[in-house]
Order: structure tokens, then sequence, then C-alpha cells
């Protein structure tokens, strides 16, 4: 891994551990999202949006144009916590 690569892995790893809970926690109509999801998807972020990191909405709307290609861990966690979503949003 080269030195620059490895220094941006690092700020692109902490800016998505800082910001995903933070961002979970703003009422919004968008993607919340869960330790899980962070957990399976992290790696798919980086596959598939490294060029949006660290803007969580862009990765967002990245990951759901890339549903396809997503791992089967990460796809059936965000298909999960997306049908939750208008139960939540109607809660509110």
């Amino acid at each position: 891994m080269t030195s620059s690569f490895a220094t941006m892995f690092r700020r692109a790893a902490f800016a998505l551990t800082v910001a995903a809970p933070l961002w979970s926690m703003i009422p919004s109509t968008g993607f919340a999202y869960t330790l899980e999801a962070q957990q399976m998807c992290t790696s798919d972020a980086f596959r598939l949006c490294a060029a949006e990191i660290p803007n969580i909405p862009k990765i967002t709307a990245c990951m759901f144009r890339h549903h396809a290609d997503l791992s089967p861990g990460c796809r059936a966690v965000m298909d999960r916590d997306m049908s939750r979503k208008p139960r939540a949003v109607a809660a509110q």
C-alpha cells in the first residue's frame, strides 16, 4: 500500500466512522446508517464510491446507483433498513 493511498484510506475511514453515526441522527427522508450497515458496506463504499468519500449524501446516492454491484451482505442490510424507513418517516 503506498503512503498516499494509506493516508487517503485512513482519512476516509475516519470520515465514515465519524460521519455515519452523526448522519443517522439527523431526521430526514434519507438512508439512516446503522452500525451493521456501516460494517457490511464500508468495503463496498471504498470499492464503488471512493471518489465520493467523505461526502455522505454522495456516497449514499452512489451506493443506491450501484445497488446491483453491492456485496450480498451490504445489499441485504440496505434493503432491510430501507424497508423499515417508511414506517419511521410516518411516525415522525
